[in-house]
């Protein structure tokens, strides 16, 4: 923008324009830019082939350039990574693979990296899981609940306080003691279809026949709390 300014005589509000054309690699808003900037170049008595050069370099440097403090903040995020990933690998993937939890393309593609690297991907487990993907051992990491399809945050930090230190026996415990308001009918489906509940040694073709009627068991059960 300041060599427009000083060399072309472009205002900073124009020089602004050139630089957007440039950052967006738009061919013909550049084809306008550099005939202005050589006819502004001309008015201030540069030599036409210096100024087509000196365009040329900007916006060669503009394909992929920025400022040296851009550059300093990059390089130390990617040395502090490198060095969490290389040291603490486990860890640095399962936030990794929190971070993506809206995204299930790229928790795929994670979940293979944690395979190549040795780390093994348990999966989703009311007992084990917590609502984010955690660390277990150095070389486990325990898929999160929430990252579960139809399964939010509010539902897990539902079952995660019911769940307490008393781990659920059976799909009946695990209906008594949630809060039915925030895990309904879908979110115990979509636990079930993705082996949640696997650890307590029961079919999930049969969980998903009896859900209905456990549920209303749970309704009438916690109904009779409420009135004591």
């Amino acid at each position: 923008m300041q060599i427009a300014s000083t060399l072309a005589g472009f205002r900073m509000g124009d020089a602004d324009l050139l630089r957007r054309a440039m950052g967006k690699k738009i061919a013909s808003e550049m084809d306008k830019q550099r005939e202005k900037f050589l006819t502004g170049a001309a008015h201030k008595k540069l030599p036409s082939r210096k100024a087509e050069k000196i365009f040329d370099l900007m916006a060669e440097f503009a394909g992929y350039g920025f400022n040296r403090s851009h550059s300093a903040a990059y390089a130390l995020i990617a040395y502090q990574t490198a060095y969490l990933k290389f040291h603490y690998s486990t860890e640095f993937m399962s936030a990794l693979l929190t971070s993506e939890v809206n995204d299930t393309d790229k928790m795929l593609f994670y979940i293979n990296a944690c395979r190549e690297a040795g780390i093994k991907v348990l999966p989703p487990d009311i007992n084990e899981s917590s609502v984010y993907f955690t660390a277990v051992g150095k070389s486990e990491i325990r898929f999160g609940l929430a990252a579960v399809k139809n399964v939010g945050e509010a539902a897990v930090e539902s079952i995660i306080e019911a769940r307490g230190s008393d781990p659920f026996t059976s799909l009946d415990d695990f209906l008594k003691k949630v809060d039915s308001r925030k895990v309904n009918k879908r979110v115990v489906e979509s636990l079930i279809k993705c082996g949640a509940f696997d650890s307590l040694g029961v079919h999930r073709a049969q969980l998903l026949s009896i859900l209905d009627v456990a549920l209303s068991r749970a309704a009438s059960s916690q109904r009779d709390k409420e009135v004591g």
